[in-house]
């Protein structure tokens, strides 16, 4: 399926979901959890860990709160205070397009999953998550967004995504 790279704070992104890069016991610390959780207000974290833990590469559902989103997906694709894998990566990107689409939502905004505090390479995990948007079959989902904070983050997506779709 088609999909746009864009650049900004998740957090300030509209959409039926937001995905959050989470780890298996859900509990939101910094990186893209801290921001989502700074935004949408303090419920957010509360539900999430409720809602753990998950498998590692499993998602959760929450409500967004403040966000400008109906739901939270959280995504798991590193364990507390471990390293995300490829196939971690994989599962936690599919099952997060799997959860929108069940949500019967139209649009998604995507972390970089696994990159950051999880200490998988930036590229190679950015060419998973795009692979993995690029061959699924939506039956809702219209709108898939995978954003960079920064703008070195946003100019490597462009490029991953780029050779992705060629």
């Amino acid at each position: 399926m088609e999909f746009e790279v864009i650049q900004g704070d998740i957090a300030a992104q509209s959409a039926d979901a937001l995905v959050n890069a989470a780890n298996t016991s859900l509990r939101m610390g910094s990186g893209v959890a801290g921001a989502l959780k700074r935004a949408a207000g303090s419920g957010l974290n509360d539900e999430a860990v409720a809602k753990g833990p998950v498998d590692l590469g499993g998602v959760a559902t929450t409500d967004a709160y403040d966000l400008d989103a109906e739901y939270v997906i959280h995504a798991a694709a590193m364990p507390p205070g471990g390293q995300s894998t490829a196939e971690s990566i994989r599962n936690a990107t599919r099952n997060a397009l799997a959860e929108a689409d069940a949500l019967n939502c139209e649009s998604v905004v995507f972390p970089a999953i696994g990159c950051g505090i999880a200490g998988f390479d930036f590229e190679e995990g950015i060419r998973i998550i795009c692979a993995v948007i690029e061959e699924y079959q939506p039956e809702s989902l219209t709108d898939v967004r995978l954003i960079a904070y920064s703008d070195d983050d946003f100019e490597g997506m462009q490029r991953v995504a780029a050779g992705v779709r060629n």
